[in-house]
């Protein structure tokens, strides 16, 4: 037998190759990709969200020390903040907070507590003509601004993903690859508090 022959893969080797190719485009034309697809989005807007507000909460250590030295007597409201901003971190999240309806509900009360305590802490400034004019908590208060703008941003993304996602698992032909393939895949939790009542109020002069 001659080499040549010898590299010519056997022909039911060939068929169970064009098997195998034809079986995933099936697959993948009938939507077997979608909810692992949807999923894995879901969970990159869930990780966004969590970057922006640690990134407010990295911002509010610096906040209160300068509203501090303009305005001492205001020791409950500080308080408050750092009160708020200590019970939001104590909250352990990750991907898997997501699929946990008490856990989700807990991270969302206390960044909306946070929230409110921010608002409250950043109108202060009324009362203090040289607090309104320092530089420091005028830079600090357009960043948390700017920050807020891109948390109300990544909510609305992680709204839209989740939405996707669990409207694959509860659809035809997503269903029936949830119900098979994708057992472990249940639905995401979703924002219950409106962005109005999470965002900090703006105070210009």
């Amino acid at each position: 037998m001659s080499r040549a022959t010898l590299a010519v893969p056997p022909l039911r080797f060939r068929y169970d190759l064009v098997l195998l190719a034809l079986v995933a485009f099936a697959l993948s034309a009938c939507g077997f990709n979608d909810i692992p697809t949807a999923r894995e989005h879901a969970k990159a807007a869930w990780s966004e969200v969590l970057n922006q507000y640690q990134r407010r909460s990295d911002l509010i250590p610096n906040l209160v020390e300068t509203v501090k030295g303009f305005a001492k007597q205001e020791s409950s409201v500080l308080q408050e903040v750092i009160q708020a901003r200590a019970n939001a971190t104590a909250i352990h999240v990750d991907a898997n907070t997501v699929q946990d309806p008490a856990k989700f509900r807990q991270f969302q009360q206390a960044q909306s507590q946070l929230s409110g305590a921010l608002g409250r802490l950043l109108a202060i400034q009324e009362a203090y003509p040289d607090l309104r004019s320092n530089q420091n908590f005028l830079a600090l208060q357009s960043q948390i601004e700017g920050t807020e703008n891109r948390i109300a941003v990544a909510r609305r993304n992680y709204i839209e993903r989740v939405r996707q996602y669990n409207t694959l698992l509860n659809t035809f032909p997503g269903m029936i690859w949830a119900a098979t393939f994708f057992r472990g895949d249940k639905p995401m939790e979703t924002f219950t508090i409106s962005e109005e009542q999470m965002r900090v109020p703006q105070v210009r002069f």
